[in-house]
């Protein structure tokens, strides 16, 4: 017996009151995610790394916006508030009002000594740092792509060669040859008589830590190279006539990717911190240019640290804001690129 609501012939069913109309919508097709959407959906959910990437993101808008900062806040790193305005300073070079001078005219105070402002010395500082050590982690990732990658496919006495190079300079003590260095590479642009332009310690600076800063990404890069090149799409180019150059830009650099920006996230601020070293010891950047390393320098002599230890306030705090966040920006990238990691 048919029901009341079926027609003969098996034709559209007739809707009872109170029944819902079956529905017509087709089920939706799952859109396809490449893995570069895939990782940026794994990041977005990250709170830490996009915070980390908002701080980091925040210390390189304020080295790029220093000039207008400056401006807008109407003064400059590099006016020397001792001799312009003895009355803020005691006999000894100390800021009279306490916590280092701060007030509604000098928000982080004033240095001991020279009485530069901290504020503009700070922004500036952090744009001289991050500019040198972009850099250098440029130079780095260039030359430990070209090494490193045609070592690992490349294989042979290529191979051999790239690698006896890197364990040949891996076995330099970094900090010590950093240190012995710079005055070296300066006096090959300079006389030792005269007086060092900034460039000059600027272009120094890059190429002592590039000299020795490539070779742990090269053997990163090395090893997924020799993993890469015996996969089936490799051989596949091979077999097409493709050339060398072309399997490495095309087929093998996009695979590396990973590992490449990762490793980048770690590079960046070690040789900040390099830098700031260098600067500190008195080999890297010196007054009046100011810089991280150089502000640490200052705030640790005896004048200083008797008198006024606010100064190291700031510079300190901002630098290990900022090595932190990007430590923890690239773990999260890490973890983004490979979702077995697990923290």
């Amino acid at each position: 017996m048919t029901s009341p609501t079926d027609i003969e012939g098996g034709g559209t069913p007739v809707v009872a009151d109170g029944d819902q109309p079956p529905s017509t919508t087709e089920a939706k097709v799952p859109e396809g995610r490449s893995p570069g959407r895939l990782m940026w959906l794994r990041f977005k959910r990250d709170r830490t790394g996009v915070i980390s990437a908002y701080v980091v993101g925040f210390f390189f808008l304020i080295a790029l916006a220093a000039p207008l900062i400056a401006k807008l806040y109407g003064k400059d790193p590099y006016t020397v508030y001792a001799d312009e305005r003895p009355e803020l300073f005691d006999s000894a070079g100390v800021p009279v009002q306490p916590n280092g001078g701060i007030s509604g005219e000098f928000w982080f105070g004033l240095e001991p000594g020279n009485g530069y402002d901290v504020f503009t010395k700070l922004i500036y500082a952090v744009r001289t740092s991050l500019t040198i050590s972009v850099a250098v982690t440029v130079a780095v990732v260039v030359t430990g792509i070209l090494l490193g990658i045609a070592a690992g496919y490349l294989g042979g006495r290529t191979d051999y060669f790239i690698g006896r190079l890197i364990d040949f300079l891996l076995a330099f003590p970094a900090q010590l040859f950093f240190i012995a260095s710079m005055p070296v590479v300066v006096s090959l642009f300079v006389s030792p008589r005269d007086e060092t332009p900034t460039y000059v310690r600027v272009v120094a600076l890059i190429a002592v830590q590039w000299f020795l800063g490539w070779m742990s990404l090269a053997r990163i890069l090395r090893g997924t190279s020799l993993a890469l090149r015996e996969r089936e799409f490799i051989e596949a180019a091979k077999v097409s006539g493709a050339s060398p150059w072309r399997i490495i830009s095309k087929e093998i650099l996009p695979n590396v990717v990973t590992p490449l920006l990762v490793q980048s996230t770690y590079l960046l601020p070690n040789f900040v911190t390099a830098e700031a070293g260098l600067s500190f010891l008195g080999v890297g950047i010196v007054e009046p240019t100011p810089d991280w390393g150089q502000m640490f320098s200052k705030a640790s002599t005896q004048l200083v640290m008797q008198n006024d230890i606010t100064y190291m306030f700031f510079p300190g705090v901002s630098m290990i804001i900022f090595i932190v966040a990007f430590n923890l920006l690239g773990d999260s990238v890490r973890d983004a690129f490979d979702p077995k990691t697990a923290r």
